[in-house]
This record gives structure tokens, sequence and C-alpha cells, in this order.
């Protein structure tokens, strides 16, 4: 295990594949860690250097106290890559992991060469919507959300198999602290501006059942950025990295070969 200590965090991080290959970087969303990127690792191309961390307040990166805002998260993610010695990386961002790739392609382009935008918008929900889940989750706590966020990010098909109870521990267990962050950050982040400005090779990719940034939504801030491109996933959710993962590895590879040097 590694552990990359910056200036405001201390970020959990692991590197597979070729140390000396074209950088793709993961990041995570809302609830989860790394390992919400183990089946697409593991389905794509040798020669690639495959970085993934733990978001602030998440799997086993550290855990700020106080409300974190979309610029931390940049900045966190930014140092990680600088601390690594990554430049021109494809990146690849989920929910808010996705906001992360935006406002990164948009603030330090050395950093991302390409993106890839998965069940993300350039804004997503209300601030009411999200104050609505952080006074619930204050009172009631992070397992009373749970069967809803399952609900949103897995069809019914996936829902019935032993492996969404894995998904729904690993969420419950996110320190409630690093969630309440992270929502505050999605509360106040509008980067419409800013990824209308986007001049980069982007692939949006969102699953057709997605309860929580539904394919219109993804579709909407995809369509933003000049020559992007959106796909959809039929049949699965929120996280088609886990429930579509070869589809998901598909797009990702074929995406690799397009934006290769």
């Amino acid at each position: 295990m590694h552990i990359a200590q910056l200036t405001n965090v201390a970020l959990h991080w692991r590197e597979d594949g070729d140390p000396s290959g074209r950088p793709v970087v993961f990041c995570n969303s809302l609830g989860t860690d790394l390992r919400l990127w183990d089946k697409v690792v593991a389905r794509l191309p040798a020669g690639l250097r495959l970085i993934r961390f733990d978001n602030r307040g998440h799997g086993l990166s550290s855990c700020p106290e106080g409300n974190y805002a979309m610029d931390d998260l940049v900045a966190d993610t930014a140092e990680l890559l600088d601390h690594l010695g990554v430049r021109d990386c494809l990146f690849v961002g989920l929910s808010i992991g996705g906001m992360v790739a935006q406002k990164l392609a948009a603030t330090r382009p050395d950093l991302v060469a390409a993106a890839v935008l998965a069940d993300t918008a350039a804004r997503m929900g209300t601030a009411e919507l999200w104050e609505t889940r952080i006074e619930a989750i204050s009172t009631n706590g992070l397992a009373s959300m749970a069967d809803g966020v399952m609900e949103r990010w897995f069809p019914p098909a996936f829902r019935a198999t032993p492996e969404c109870l894995a998904w729904r521990h690993m969420l419950v267990r996110t320190p409630e602290q690093g969630y309440l962050g992270c929502c505050h950050a999605l509360a106040n982040a509008d980067l419409t501006a800013s990824t209308a400005k986007l001049r980069l090779p982007v692939l949006g990719i969102c699953g057709s059942e997605d309860g929580a940034s539904p394919p219109d939504l993804v579709k909407g801030t995809i369509d933003l950025i000049p020559g992007a491109r959106f796909v959809e996933i039929a049949d699965t959710g929120h996280l088609p990295c886990v429930d579509g993962a070869d589809a998901f590895a598909q797009h990702l590879t074929a995406f690799l070969a397009e934006t290769a040097l």
C-alpha cells in the first residue's frame, strides 16, 4: 500500500501495469474507494501505467475535518499526480470523480491529455437536494440511506446478487465526515462554464439505468464539449464499471487506441 503525504491530505494510491507505460488515472465516485475499478483494470491491455487513489475522506486516505469544496478535491488530485510525475494522462472519472476530471482538465491541461467522463455531469443535483441528504445523514447516519443509494447505483438484477452487499458495506463504512464533506463539494459545484471551454478528446459513458445521473443528464454535459462522444451501456446503473465491466473496458480500450499519441 502507498500513501502520498500531500499538503492538506494523505492519499492512498495504487499503481498497476507498466511503470513506463501510458498513464491512465482513475477517480472514484462518492461512497466508494479505488476497488471500484478492479474489474476494469483487469480487462485493460498490457503496457499501461494504471493509477488509482482514494479521494479524501474515503478508503484509506485521510479524512480532513470540515466541509470540502470541489477545488479541494481537484487540488488533491493535481498534487498527487505531480508527486507521481504524471503528465498527459488519460483521466477516467466517475460521478464526483468525473467532476474532478472536468475541473482538473480545465485548470491543469498539462496533466490531462484526454478524459473519460462516466455517469457524471457539470452539475449533479441541486444545493437543496444535497443539503437534504446532509441533514438526513447527520441525523440518522449513513446506513439509513444505504438502501436508497443501492437503488440509484444498481438495477434490480444486480441488487439481487450477493456482490451488491459488498458495495453496500463499502458505502456504509465510508467515514461519515468524508462522505458529508464531499456532499458539500457537490452541493456547491457548477462546472458548466469551464467544461464548455474544454478542448481535448472526451468520451462520455453512462449506464442506461443510472438512477443518480441519468443518461440525458450525462449526455447534456458531454454535448458541451466540441468533438466529445457519448456511449450508453445497456442494463447497467450508476457504476457501469462494476455491473458492466466488459463493456466499460471495451469502450475504454477503444478510446485509448483513438487517443494514442
